[in-house]
């Protein structure tokens, strides 16, 4: 840090410090990676059992290292596990060959080329080769020749549609199941909590004895993260413990199990389209800009998604009124009458955050953790006994297996033999989902939303066009009953220079409007404005402060042949943003004055278009930029 005003020296290592080797053996192949999350442990990685000489796999321990090395672009121990495992299956090609390598300097372009061939067809194979290709560019001592095949851009990626999203029944089908396991969950995690302080303040000493016996029971959970058991008898739980229940039943009395975490996380995916790894790994920590008063409610949370590199910390909104909501459904949220520390809000990611938050903070209290997710595993949920923060990959299945979830198909027509066809549920899925629902991006671009979710999702397509095609024909049905922008002609602007009165009377003005008009005083970016003050959108006398946009279908709007080369760039940039938007995004946004401008530049006729195109100005192709980018709107 800067020893200049105002700063201070930052902290430095003890004189003699050396930072610890991340190969922990030479001769066994090991390294040692340590994840940036420092709630995440360490993992060693072996490389003693590849199939290939000494000399390489010391090679590729090293090169490993190096990629994984801190502060580098793999920072979490998932994605330096991905690295291995494509490393180890190159190893793996390679020590099937009948003459396999010896050392880096006998790889060739060949072995690359051999390893990709049957991978090229796979959506992810290309993926794999750029992994491969990042980790081998770290190896020492190879040829020029495997050096620049290392450099060569990567094959086009495999186009493969398997990937679908669920029918907008499916997906509620999914949501609704996950907020009745939820809402479960709120409703036993609440009400113990509730008898372990009646218990507390004494107020069961007068109960039955079991429902002494409970609280007490709940007191040792709380205290022990534990049940009592019989130190005589192994780990046997006491007499009077086992029953009251089962130890995994007594555990989740006060916390949440792996599957009511995983219905968290589909809720979570589901109404907000994040990522399985930015939801799974989000904070507990957040900000309330509503002060915890404020209608809607309103939390802000850190979300971070390493792969976005310098942009990957997000400062993400998460309000209490849903996206699919209208503007007054503000008012309707949470009117049921409960107890404000009782209601339970599923339908918006505020809602479900806040409960999450709530019912996990005695657990995470425990553990000492930052993390949101903190829950009860216990035995089969993939990732150790007692309390964890980190989920198993098939816990998504096993909350499936649980509920009865069939698809469209085997809802519309039950099997004869009783088995209906289930939905496999996957958070992937989800989140593409939402994009396809929702058509707006999360923590990605509009052309990214467009052509690499939007363009590869073949699960609603025929529902989509529909929604698109009705959309655009509602579009051009306005632009086709609105008023017309009305223009002057080339004819009108020669005339008015002799009969100045004539041509004002003809087009609803008055002469001193008409030669400041003809000035360029009255210009506003697509026509000029004749009566700014008596505007339909705005209050009678009070100037108008709408988008000049709605010039193009305005009583007081007046378009000269001057103001066809901008109406001919705003058509023209219109048009090029059909690639870089949703097909619904775009005729939603633009289909109505790209109409309207195209009935514009009907009206002008081919020739003045390509004439206009052509020498329009770059003062002008700035101004249509600012203009799209609403930098010109004054609300």
């Amino acid at each position: 840090m800067s020893t200049g005003r105002g700063g201070r020296r930052a902290a430095l290592p003890p004189a003699g410090y050396t930072p610890a080797a991340r190969v922990v053996d030479d001769a066994a192949c090991r390294v040692r990676f340590v994840p940036e999350n420092p709630a995440q442990p360490p993992r060693e990685f072996d490389f003693s059992g590849w199939r290939v000489s000494l000399p390489l796999r010391q090679a590729f321990a090293a090169a490993f290292a190096e990629r994984t090395r801190p502060g580098g672009r793999v920072r979490t121990s998932e994605s330096a596990y991905k690295t291995f495992r494509t490393l180890r299956g190159f190893a793996d090609y390679l020590g099937d060959l009948l003459t396999p390598p010896a050392t880096t300097a006998q790889l060739t372009a060949a072995h690359l080329d051999g390893w990709f061939l049957p991978r090229q067809q796979h959506t992810g194979g290309t993926i794999q080769l750029g992994e491969l290709k990042t980790t081998l560019r770290k190896l020492d001592g190879i040829s020029d020749e495997s050096r620049a095949a290392l450099v060569q851009r990567n094959p086009p990626r495999a186009r493969i549609t398997t990937k679908a999203s669920y029918s907008r029944s499916e997906n509620q089908r999914i949501l609704n199941a996950a907020r009745v396991d939820v809402r479960r969950a709120a409703e036993r995690i609440r009400g113990n909590r509730n008898v372990l302080e009646r218990w507390r303040g004494g107020e069961l000493d007068e109960e039955p004895a079991d429902t002494y016996l409970r609280g007490e029971l709940l007191d040792y959970v709380d205290r022990h993260l534990d049940v009592p058991r019989y130190e005589s008898r192994g780990t046997a739980p006491k007499y009077w413990v086992a029953a009251l229940g089962t130890v995994e039943e007594h555990m989740t009395a006060l916390h949440l199990s792996a599957v009511e975490a995983a219905a968290f996380a589909m809720l979570l995916v589901g109404l907000t389209g994040q990522n399985k790894s930015t939801i799974l790994n989000a904070p507990a920590a957040h900000h309330r800009p509503d002060g915890f008063t404020g209608q809607p409610a309103i939390a802000i949370v850190e979300l971070d998604k390493p792969r976005r590199g310098s942009r990957r910390h997000m400062d993400v909104p998460l309000t209490s009124v849903p996206s699919w909501a209208g503007p007054d459904l503000a008012d309707t949220i949470d009117k049921t009458g409960a107890p404000p520390s009782q209601r339970v809000d599923l339908h918006s990611g505020f809602g479900v955050y806040s409960l999450l938050h709530e019912l996990a903070e005695p657990a995470r209290h425990a553990l000492g953790s930052g993390r949101l997710f903190v829950f009860w595993a216990g035995t089969g949920a993939g990732v150790g006994r007692g309390l964890r923060t980190r989920f198993d990959t098939r816990l998504p299945l096993a909350w499936a297996q649980r509920h009865d979830l069939p698809t469209d198909i085997a809802a519309a027509q039950p099997a004869p033999d009783g088995q209906r066809e289930q939905l496999q549920v996957t958070f992937g899925r989800l989140r593409l989902t939402y994009n396809e629902l929702q058509q707006r991006p999360v923590a990605h671009t509009e052309k990214t939303l467009a052509n690499e979710y939007l363009s590869r999702n073949r699960g609603n397509l025929v529902e989509y066009q529909r929604v698109v095609a009705t959309t655009l024909a509602e579009q051009v049905t306005k632009a086709s009953t609105r008023a017309r922008l009305h223009t002057l002609s080339e004819t009108d602007i020669a005339e008015a220079r002799t009969n100045p009165a004539r041509v004002a009377a003809l087009h609803g003005m008055d002469t001193a409007t008409l030669q400041r008009m003809l000035a360029g005083e009255l210009d506003t970016v697509l026509g000029a404005c004749v009566d700014d003050t008596n505007s339909p959108h705005a209050a009678p006398g009070q100037p108008c402060r709408a988008s000049f946009m709605l010039c193009l279908s305005c009583p007081c709007a007046r378009a000269m042949p001057t103001h066809l080369p901008l109406q001919v760039l705003v058509h023209d940039a219109l048009v090029s943003r059909k690639s870089a938007v949703t097909p619904l995004r775009w005729a939603q946004r633009f289909a109505l004055p790209h109409a309207q401008l195209a009935d514009l530049l009907d009206r002008a006729g081919p020739v003045a278009v390509a004439d206009s195109r052509r020498v329009a100005t770059p003062a002008q192709r700035e101004l249509a930029d600012r203009f799209l980018r609403r930098e010109l709107d004054l609300s």
